[in-house]
């Protein structure tokens, strides 16, 4: 168990490093977010524990003295996992089901992948891809440029069959070293632009899918002997999930947990990986969260009751995460108040977002 003197480092120093570290806080353990491009190194003792708040880093002296520390964690998980391609073999070898895909290699066309996939067949680069970027749409039907691979992608994406999904849910879970495991309720996402807007959590319609969700995602952090909190993204199709991605670490669809359980996905991450003990989060209430994304900070959305702002700090671009609000009120009429209270002091791609988290309200 991490005494008081030992130190979790993070590779990462974005919004959720400094959210695990303000999550260690009460629990006396100190955190250390170290930037990727970060030219130095540093003094890290034998027993300091080496996690991450990315999968995705450059080699730079900072990332190549934490990742060959011997402390840290989920090195060949996250090797396997941060590649789309070795990511996919995975899950088929675990039967986990997914989209139909094709790791794209020199030779391929367009014509091969809508005969083996469909009309509409998007590609993922294998590395490095975000927030919809990092993806090209083929079409059928399309014009050139929807018909055509781009060249230098070839041998670097795969290519996945469009799915008609109804909603896409995530779940968030747990793993300690001994094996045990814990997970939150199944959320439900909307996206803008490629990019979560808007999560909604727990939703009653959606109980009948969580053990075939957390069979999945257990048996997946099983196979990895993994520690810490990963999330799975998936598509629901009707009583079915696929799984979209897997990201091993905590995730935007998460953040609603700092509101709405007795336990945060960041704190639950420091305490796996700090070998703290496992206790299943107890969900408070239903929890609503939006990304507040390339606006600028409005200091009235403190005066809405119940909103909990999240802001990280970072320059306000177009398309940018920035920050985001959580409401956690049992009260379904509060709730209902506090969105309405927040929704003109938001720009209008909220309305659509509010409205749609009031559909799926409880």
């Amino acid at each position: 168990m991490v005494s008081k003197m030992n130190k979790i480092w993070i590779l990462g120093a974005g919004q959720l490093g400094a959210m695990l570290k303000h999550a260690a806080q009460p629990l006396n353990i100190e955190v250390r977010p170290v930037e990727t491009d970060e030219t130095d190194t540093f003094d890290i003792a034998a027993n300091d524990i080496i996690t991450v708040e990315r999968e995705h880093w450059p080699v730079t002296p900072a990332t190549e003295q934490l990742t060959q520390h011997s402390s840290f964690l989920n090195g060949p998980a996250l090797a396997q996992l941060a590649d789309r391609a070795s990511q996919k073999k995975l899950l088929d070898s675990l039967g986990l089901a997914t989209a139909p895909w094709v790791d794209v290699k020199q030779g391929h066309s367009a014509e091969q992948l809508f005969a083996e996939l469909g009309e509409r067949v998007l590609l993922k680069q294998r590395s490095g891809g975000y927030d919809g970027k990092g993806q090209h749409w083929l079409k059928l039907s399309g014009n050139a440029e929807q018909r055509a691979i781009p060249q230098d992608w070839l041998d670097h994406c795969i290519a996945e069959q469009a799915i008609g999904f109804d909603e896409e849910v995530s779940l968030i879970g747990m793993r300690h070293a001994n094996g045990d495991t814990a997970f939150y309720p199944l959320a439900i996402n909307q996206h803008h632009e490629g990019i979560l807007l808007a999560t909604v959590s727990p939703v009653a319609s959606k109980a009948s899918l969580q053990g075939q969700a957390e069979n999945m995602l257990g048996k997946l952090m099983d196979s990895l002997d993994y520690v810490g909190v990963m999330t799975m993204e998936c598509f629901q199709v009707g009583d079915k999930l696929l799984i979209n991605e897997i990201a091993p670490r905590v995730h935007n669809s998460g953040h609603w947990t700092q509101a709405g359980s007795s336990l945060s996905q960041f704190e639950a991450h420091i305490r796996a990986v700090a070998d703290l003990p496992l206790v299943q989060p107890l969900v408070k209430t239903q929890s609503v969260m939006l990304n507040l994304i390339g606006v600028e900070y409005n200091h009235q959305w403190l005066c809405v009751p119940g909103v909990e702002v999240f802001w990280y700090g970072k320059d306000v671009r177009p398309g940018r995460k920035v920050g985001h609000i959580n409401i956690s009120i049992a009260e379904r009429s509060q709730l209902l108040a506090s969105l309405a209270k927040l929704e003109p002091l938001m720009t209008p791609v909220y309305a659509d977002a509010i409205a749609w988290l009031i559909k799926h309200l409880d």
